[in-house]
């Protein structure tokens, strides 16, 4: 017989319109697991220190970090508060749908898709970035050969979308694992380079001196310059919808969820800054770091011996594995319920979940997906920066921070007709909302910018392969939704569909009471 906390989590689900299809399973620390490793400090302050090290230096890191945090744990507290109140695996286009009109579901449904498939990809490209260079550590590999860089990439993919097919018995517990992971590996690495190298940055250097190796002049440094490398902590700490895609599948959810997702902003903001300090202390051999275009790798490989040179690295590689799988669980979470309500192309196949409760097409279909998305990466920029890598990072933050922006506007135009959840914001939610939108409509516009001159069609060093392709994902996403939903869909998608009739929901209610 079910416990009275998971009858009352299916009355919820029933009363929102849906029958419990998947395995509810995860406790709230798995909740929080799941965002707290998809955030990553292993993975994005790794593998995009460099956007901020050349756009801006150590001052768009030591306080650019703490700053774009704070605002970040802002959307965080709206958010929560949304999915106190709407608990489901569809998660931000539901409560678009549900606090507007089909149409805000619809489009906020497609950026969040994009937004996760882009994550995905980039944390597991990134991940293969990383191996390349345990592999180049330990073996004749070659780190700097583009196509096995690819190739590791694809079989990372795979074994993400394995796992989470075949591991459905283990996948939270992994969760758990990961954060623990994250944790203790994230201390290792600052121990390590506070204790190894022989010399450290002045606290001058770190908190003070600025860079702009963007090829913009000087004169944009505060305007344009600066607020492209806050991109770091703006793709680092997101993600963190993914409580909300899970929790059809957690325990106690309207609270469990709410906490989890604000709690892994909260400490992944201070893990990473105290990581991404000790990274700039190290960070002595400023020549060779800028020549490899601001690689954190080169941090460690220019201070550290040999030996926590490779340590430094595998645990940082692995915490990105982690962090991938995490990926693909919420992506495919969002991939089949956004199916469920026919909005996905195939709908059928996608909205299928196996005996075990897992939806299968979903996983591999999403993952496939993001495969497509980076092979554009295949190609190596002229000015040495990783620009495909940063576009398919600035769809993803752009992608799903715009789908986070609908349902909170719409939230605060609901004013006092919202009928919240355990966890509330009470009368606060109209300050922190309009913060949470401004911020999101800033980064929106920074962020489809070209990263730097040589991407700019007309000037003398252009070349197609630094264009930021990212407005262009966006865009094509955006434009095919809007022509889908005009020549089509508006006559037909009228938000979610409920999976259980409201009979049966006043008799699950009626079975709780």
């Amino acid at each position: 017989m079910a416990s009275p906390t998971v009858d009352a989590d299916e009355q919820r689900l029933a009363e929102l319109g849906y029958k419990q299809e998947l395995r509810r399973k995860w406790s709230g620390f798995s909740n929080f697991a799941i965002s707290f490793s998809i955030i990553s400090i292993l993975a994005g302050c790794f593998t995009t220190f460099g956007q901020a090290w050349m756009n801006g230096g150590p001052v768009a890191i030591s306080w650019g970090w703490p700053l774009i945090s704070i605002f970040i744990l802002i959307i965080g507290f709206c958010m929560s508060e949304l999915v106190s109140a709407y608990p489901t695996a569809g998660g931000i286009y539901w409560w678009a749908a549900k606090m507007g009109k089909p149409i805000h579901g619809w489009f906020t449904g497609w950026l969040n898709l994009i937004g996760l498939i882009a994550v995905t990809a980039s944390v597991d490209y990134g991940c293969a970035t990383f191996l390349s260079l345990v592999l180049d550590a330990y073996t004749s590999w070659d780190s700097g050969n583009l196509y096995l860089t690819f190739l590791l990439f694809v079989v990372i993919l795979v074994l993400h979308a394995a796992i989470n097919i075949f591991g459905h018995n283990v996948i939270d517990v992994l969760q758990n694992v990961s954060v623990w992971w994250h944790v203790f590996g994230a201390a290792a690495v600052v121990l390590i380079l506070v204790i190894v190298p022989e010399k450290h940055q002045s606290l001058q250097f770190v908190f003070t001196e600025r860079f702009n190796h963007s090829g913009y002049s000087d004169g944009l440094y505060w305007f344009l310059v600066l607020p492209f490398g806050f991109l770091l902590t703006q793709y680092t700490i997101t993600g963190f919808d993914a409580c909300a895609h899970v929790s059809e599948e957690t325990k106690g959810a309207s609270t469990a969820a709410a906490k989890g997702l604000w709690q892994s902003i909260f400490y992944s903001a201070i893990g990473g800054w105290i990581l991404l300090l000790s990274f700039l202390f190290a960070a002595t051999d400023v020549d060779a770091i800028t020549e490899a275009a601001g690689f954190s790798g080169a941090i460690f490989e220019t201070s550290l011996s040999s030996g926590f040179f490779k340590a430094v690295i595998l645990i940082s590689t692995i915490g990105q594995f982690f962090c991938g799988m995490s990926c693909v669980t919420s992506m495919s979470r969002m991939t089949y319920a956004f199916s469920r309500d026919r909005a996905v192309p195939g709908w059928q196949l996608w909205s299928k979940v196996d005996r075990n409760g897992t939806p299968v097409n979903a996983i591999l279909g999403a993952t496939a997906a993001g495969l497509v998305l980076t092979l554009p990466a295949l190609y190596k920029s002229p000015t040495g920066a990783p620009t495909a890598f940063y576009a398919v990072v600035s769809v993803a933050v752009i992608g799903l921070y715009l789908a986070f922006l609908i349902p909170i506007y719409l939230r605060l135009r609901m004013g006092d007709r919202f009928v919240p959840g355990p966890w509330t914001l009470g009368s606060k939610y109209k300050v922190l909302g309009w913060i949470a939108v401004i911020e999101i409509a800033v980064i929106s516009v920074y962020f489809v910018l070209p990263l730097s001159p040589a991407a700019i069609p007309g000037n003398k060093d252009f070349s197609w392969l630094n264009v930021n392709y990212a407005p262009l994902a966006i865009l094509l996403v955006i434009g095919g939704a809007a022509l889908w939903w005009t020549l089509s869909a508006k006559h037909w998608f009228k938000g979610p569909i409920r999976t259980i009739d409201e009979a049966i929901a006043e008799d699950t209610a009626a079975s709780v009471d």
